[in-house]
């Protein structure tokens, strides 16, 4: 992902709210959202590269996704893919403080990452990059793309302004069925192409021309650029998991968005 937007126990029926864009060479090899054959539990895209993932969650009640940091044009070598720590924390049992925790011995083994957990109960954040971090999330708004957790960068403002928007209006409280067609609005603000003006950009070291191109929620690129956008509501007894999927030229190709229950308990009702 290069894009996460949340909401933190700042909505009664949905403590966790969260909308992602995933950024990505087009020609880099990934399954859609669905069930991990070797985890059936876990449900999400897979990188067909590596075999990690970007955003999963999981029947048990967790939730992982990850962003990487830019620091520069070249790529650092890395032996263990970021990707890797959202498959772990799915498929794990250890609760959110403690899996961040855990990195600290190997965080600098992975490319540099952001990195958000929830077991359930419990929302944390991790991240490499200028040095190992772990902290808890307190409730509220909040943003996680390619710089420090919560930097204001436009895309993430614009992004949880739309999610904040969303939570309060009418949308938000729909039956289950209608779920589908309500989060149409979120979907829609991911697919922003608006670029920042020039004073409002960051540096992250690749150059105006890029910092311009990459400065929309959706990024539009033939060659890298927004893959799939993704809206996750996890409530008392379940998860809602969209993703709508593009092609290079920036076409929503296919979308899919599943009900899931949590250990056996049904969505709640309305």
């Amino acid at each position: 992902m290069c894009l996460v937007a949340l909401a933190w126990r700042r909505h009664p029926r949905w403590p966790l709210a969260l909308i992602a864009n995933r950024d990505e060479l087009h020609s880099r090899p990934s399954a859609p959202a669905g069930f991990d054959p070797d985890a059936p539990s876990v449900y999400g895209g897979r990188d067909l590269v590596q075999g990690g993932g970007w955003l999963q969650v999981s029947t048990r009640g967790r939730l992982a996704a990850v962003t990487n940091v830019r620091a520069g044009l070249s790529a650092e070598p890395a032996a263990r893919s970021r990707g890797w720590l959202v498959r772990d924390f799915a498929r794990g049992d250890l609760p959110a403080g403690d899996f961040t925790a855990s990195l600290a011995r190997t965080a600098g083994e992975h490319g540099r990452f952001n990195l958000l957990v929830w077991d359930g109960d419990a929302l944390a954040f991790a991240g490499n990059h200028p040095a190992f971090a772990a902290c808890p999330i307190e409730p509220g708004l909040h943003a996680m793309s390619n710089g420090a957790f919560d930097a204001t960068w436009p895309k993430s403002t614009l992004a949880t302004r739309a999610l904040a928007a969303w939570l309060q209006s009418p949308a938000a409280d729909v039956a289950d069925e209608a779920l589908p067609s309500a989060i149409e609005p979120l979907l829609a603000a991911l697919r922003d192409t608006t670029r920042a003006a020039d004073a409002d950009l960051p540096d992250t070291g690749v150059g105006l021309a890029l910092e311009r191109a990459l400065s929309p929620p959706f990024v539009l690129d033939a060659r890298y650029g927004t893959r799939c956008s993704s809206v996750v509501l996890a409530g008392a007894g379940g998860l809602l998991f969209a993703e709508r999927r593009f092609d290079a030229e920036g076409n929503a190709i296919d979308t899919s968005c599943v009900q899931l229950p949590i250990a056996g308990v049904g969505m709640p009702g309305r």
